[in-house]
């Protein structure tokens, strides 16, 4: 039995420590366990990352203190993918320890719901149904079982001779089953008087309980089953389901456009996991797409779906995390942390919209999701699949080299037909109008069209606020940030500037505080502006708006998608979260509004992320019986990604642009690390970053593509100044092995930091 335990503890050291485990403790500590130990002169928390009898400090050692709960939070396997990540994308074990379990669930204090229940006791009629609550405490499913109606001809004379209200609080009992102290009362409509009455005369008994905190509480969902598929659906998952029986499963890419049917094939693939005895993870980009997501697994697979995403309170995110440890639930749904869920045995990993940017972390660790889940897979011998209408070219890439299997699923269900995609220019718009249009002719007699056909339209703009700058056109004066190289957002309704990087928030200026004329010009427009205008030309719609600024109550996501849905709402307009995964059959019209505002921007993925956004909200239309339309809007319809787009023709658009990658040497040819310096004093910085440059040239090997220090597309944010160092090879290990050793042997000026990203998405 190991005597001494490697402990990292809950301050960024990227170290294990050693630490003695006294006798009395050997036995309940195991890898995973979450323990407390003595630091210095405090005691901190921290996991037990590995076992041994040796330690170079024995004579040294301190005991551990003592461990947290009877089970270690952090399985092996988690703990395995936990110290790859840490290594791969070049992070201190400690936050890859983090990440790898929710703070509801790591941090102190955190623990099961505890109230008060009441149940009946005796003399329960024939038609009490004992429907329990969520309660898991064990003590109340070892409790006498109620007697059956009337024992012995005295039960009912008791209840009848009840006073109205305790006899209300028995049949609310009986129709309901055990429930809380506060649910009774609401649903009885009683005080807590005849209750306690009631408990004093032996009938009913109130104690302590376990409560699940449910996030779906309430929610009623007819349950539905398996659809037949359509042959491309059933070749996909046969290609899946073939791929799990493999005694080294493997990852499966499943291209199929949108309306294809893709969550149908991951629901039967999960339903073949079970069958198995085996558990799954599916992955969803937005908490946007949660709900509907959400909703379409329980009417499948009822209460064996646990969900995990940030807009859950802390105590439900605790009680799903834990529902899924104790084996209750064996599907987890979620956003990306998600993954990381202690599903035992999992048969199959889903990542839908695997080319969602969004499944890459923005803090260290800064891991990939995708990539995460496929060493995951690995590691557990599980099969992976990433569905997308528009995979990222890394995994086409990855198919074409053999490392893949490819399933594909190239015509909508029902052999709906894709939507008609036009594109307008809106240069000629300018022309014909002699001045900047924001709808153009055709767009608007479409959503005309539409809505007097009582058929649903979707508008994206992805950019919110109202206007994207506020100008002075007498002396050319700009409302910027005072902390960051970017305008000012003008958001109407607060009547306020807005910076969208930091979020300064800055009053309107009554006259241009340089020239101090009162004129301004409000230049660019965002969905604030649009729902203004939308307004004026469509009175009678009714216009919703999604958007970060709208989005910000916890079910507000939920409760715009459903008068969607039930068609309270017929124009739905928004940002890039409307763009992918939702499915409404009666919307036949999509409309993109500046649909090249992405490719100006200086990354080498900005025609691959425009193609990928235009295509994807193309497919919210047409997606029920009635054939769609979309509509899009560009200062550069003739570019390649644009084009590309209107013809859905992925495979010419991947082609074209992996063959500008390839003489680049840019991903998926090379694995690209972008090093970020930050801080507030502009030289100092610049200065950091060289000297860092200088050590790391001196080490990396001759296949690494580097270049000295440079500044950032976006030079300052947040206060903080910034210069990047970019590093391109075949093999990672090559430039985070120098980076990791550059990293502990200098050290940079005290208001300097250094992030290292991994497989970097983003170049700003």
């Amino acid at each position: 039995m190991a005597t001494i335990a490697k402990v990292v503890v809950e301050i960024s050291l990227d170290r294990e420590f050693d630490y003695r485990i006294p006798a009395h403790l050997r036995d309940s500590i195991k890898v995973g366990s979450q323990v407390n130990v003595p630091f210095q002169s405090r005691e901190l928390r921290g996991f037990v990352v590995g076992l041994s009898n040796f330690s170079a400090f024995a004579d040294k050692l301190k005991e551990i203190a003592g461990v947290v709960g009877e089970k270690p939070l952090i399985p092996d396997e988690i703990m395995k993918l936990a110290y790859w990540i840490a290594d791969y994308y070049c992070a201190p074990i400690e936050n890859a320890v983090r990440t790898v379990l929710p703070s509801a669930v790591r941090k102190r204090g955190a623990s099961h719901k505890k109230q008060l229940v009441v149940k009946l006791v005796d003399g329960a009629s024939s038609s009490v149904q004992e429907k329990q609550p969520a309660l898991t405490d064990p003590l109340l499913a070892m409790d006498e079982p109620t007697p059956s109606a009337q024992p012995n001809g005295a039960g009912c004379s008791v209840y009848e001779k009840l006073p109205p209200k305790q006899k209300l609080v028995v049949e609310t009992l009986r129709q309901h089953g055990t429930m809380t102290v506060s649910e009774l009362k609401e649903r009885s409509g009683c005080s807590e008087s005849p209750i306690k009455t009631l408990e004093k005369q032996g009938l009913v008994k109130i104690e302590e309980a376990t409560i699940l905190r449910d996030p779906h509480a309430g929610m009623e969902l007819l349950r539905t089953k398996p659809f037949e598929l359509m042959v491309e659906q059933k070749s996909a998952l046969d290609t899946i389901c073939a791929s799990m029986d493999k005694e080294k499963p493997g990852t499966v890419l499943l291209h199929g456009v949108t309306g294809s049917g893709k969550t149908e094939v991951y629901l039967q693939a999960i339903q073949y996991a079970l069958d198995r005895g085996q558990g799954a993870i599916v992955l969803v980009p937005e908490i946007s797409l949660t709900p509907q997501t959400v909703d379409r697994f329980r009417s499948r697979f009822g209460d064996c779906v646990a969900v995990l995403h940030s807009s859950l309170s802390d105590g439900e995110r605790h009680d799903e995390w834990h529902r899924i440890r104790n084996g209750e639930a064996r599907i987890a749904i979620g956003a990306r942390s998600a993954l990381f869920s202690p599903i035992e045995n999992p048969g199959l990993i889903v990542v839908d919209e695997e080319h969602e940017p969004t499944y890459k972390q923005d803090e260290a660790p800064r891991y990939n999701a995708r990539d995460v889940a496929v060493m995951r897979g690995h590691l557990q011998n599980c099969c992976v699949v990433l569905g997308s209408a528009t995979p990222a070219l890394e995994s086409f890439a990855n198919v074409k080299s053999g490392r893949y299997e490819l399933a594909e699923m190239l015509m909508r269900v029902d052999d709906r037909s894709m939507p008609l995609m036009r594109v307008v220019d809106m240069c000629i718009e300018k022309e014909k109008d002699g001045r900047p249009q924001i709808f153009s002719r055709e767009l608007v007699e479409g959503i005309y069209d539409r809505l007097n056909l009582n058929e649903q339209v979707i508008l994206f703009l992805n950019r919110r606020g109202f206007s994207s700058s506020l100008q002075c056109e007498k002396c050319g004066y700009v409302a910027e940030c005072a902390e960051c190289s970017v305008s000012m957002t003008y958001h109407k309704g607060a009547h306020k500037l807005l910076c969208h990087i930091c979020g300064a928030e800055e009053q309107v200026p009554a006259r241009c505080p340089d020239c101090k004329d009162p004129e301004f010009k409000y230049a660019g427009v965002g969905t604030e502006k649009i729902e203004e205008v939308l307004g004026k030309l469509c009175p009678n719609a009714r216009v919703a708006r999604m958007d970060s600024d709208t989005m910000r109550k916890k079910d507000s996501y939920r409760t715009v998608l459903d008068k969607f849905k039930t068609g309270k709402i017929d124009i739905l307009l928004g940002t890039q979260m409307i763009a992918k995964g939702l499915d409404f059959p009666n919307v036949t019209l999509v409309g993109v509004l500046n649909a090249d505002m992405s490719l100006h921007v200086p990354d080498f993925r900005a025609g691959e992320r425009t193609f990928q956004l235009l295509t994807q909200v193309a497919g919210r239309a047409g997606r029920g019986e009635k054939a769609g339309e979309v509509i899009v809007q560009a200062y550069t319809p003739h570019h390649p990604a644009i084009q590309a787009a209107r013809s859905l023709d992925y495979d010419g658009f991947c082609s074209q642009d992996l063959e500008f990658r390839r003489e680049l040497n840019y991903p998926p040819f090379s694995h690209l690390v972008l090093l970020t310096f930050k801080g507030g004093d502009e030289p100092e910085v610049m200065g950091a970053a060289d000297r860092f440059y200088e050590h790391l040239e001196a080490i990396l090997p001759a296949s690494v593509t580097h270049c000295p220090p440079m500044p950032a597309p976006l030079a300052r944010a947040k206060g903080l100044w910034r210069y990047q160092i970019m590093l391109r090879c075949e093999h990672t290990v090559k430039m985070t092995r120098p980076i990791r050793h550059v990293v502990q042997s200098i050290r940079l000026p005290k208001g300097v930091a250094c992030t290292v990203d991994v497989d970097a998405l983003s170049l700003l």
